[in-house]
C-alpha cells in the first residue's frame, strides 16, 4: 500500500495534481484543502495517501494530513459511498463541522455537499458516530437555523467553506431570525 508521497509538483486542475517522483508523474486526487495550501508548481510537495484499486483501475488519493486521510477511509466503509463521494465530504466540510455533524445527528449538514441525499447523510451518521473519534470539547453542532443560513449562503453562490466560516462569524448572542443571521453573515462576507 502506498501510505505517502513525496515529489515535485508538477501540474494542479480542480481535484488533482500531478507528482513527479523519480521521473513519473503520479496522478492524485485531492480535497479543496490540499489544492489551498499546495506549493508553487515546481516546488516539493508531500502527501498522505490512499491507493483505491479495483478491476478496472488504480487510483490515489491524497491528503494535507493521516487524520483527513482516517475520515476517507472511514467514508470508504459506509454503504453507497465511494471515494469520488467520500472526496467530496472532506472538500466541502471542514474536520470539526463533519465531526459535530456526526456527534450532534445533523444529516443536514451533509446534504449541503454535492451528491449526498438525505439517506446517504444518515446512513454515514449511523455507521460513523461510534466510531469517529470525537475530541471531548466539540464545538456546538449548527442549529436549525444556522444549517438554513449554510443553505441560503450556498445557494447564493458560496462555496461550504466559506459559508461555514460566515456562520461561524455570527455572534452567539445574535437573534435566532434567519434573515437577521443571514444579513450578518453576509457582512462578514464583505456582502451588504
Amino acid at each position: 500500500m502506498i501510505t505517502s508521497l513525496q515529489g515535485i509538483l508538477q501540474s494542479m486542475t480542480d481535484g488533482e495534481i500531478v507528482v513527479e517522483v523519480g521521473g513519473v508523474g503520479l496522478r492524485v486526487s485531492v480535497p479543496d484543502s490540499v489544492l489551498q495550501k499546495a506549493p508553487q508548481v515546481g516546488r516539493p510537495v508531500f502527501l498522505h495517501t490512499y491507493l483505491v484499486v479495483r478491476a478496472d483501475m488504480l487510483a490515489l488519493y491524497g491528503f494535507g494530513d493521516p487524520e483527513e486521510r482516517e475520515i476517507f477511509t472511514m467514508l470508504l466503509g459506509v454503504g453507497g459511498v465511494g471515494p469520488r463521494l467520500a472526496l467530496a465530504v472532506i472538500s466541502h466540510l471542514s474536520m470539526e463541522l463533519l465531526q459535530s455533524a456526526i456527534a450532534g445527528n445533523q444529516p443536514d449538514v451533509l446534504v449541503q455537499v454535492p451528491g449526498i441525499g438525505r439517506k446517504t447523510a444518515e446512513k454515514i451518521i449511523i455507521e460513523l458516530k461510534d466510531r469517529l473519534d470525537v475530541p471531548f470539547v466539540l464545538a456546538e453542532p449548527p442549529s436549525a437555523v444556522d444549517t438554513d443560513v449554510l443553505g441560503a449562503l450556498t445557494a447564493l453562490g458560496y462555496s461550504l467553506v466559506e459559508a461555514q466560516a460566515a456562520v461561524q462569524s455570527v455572534p452567539s448572542d445574535a437573534p435566532d431570525e434567519l434573515e437577521e443571521r443571514l444579513r450578518i453573515a453576509l457582512k462578514s462576507l464583505g456582502g451588504s
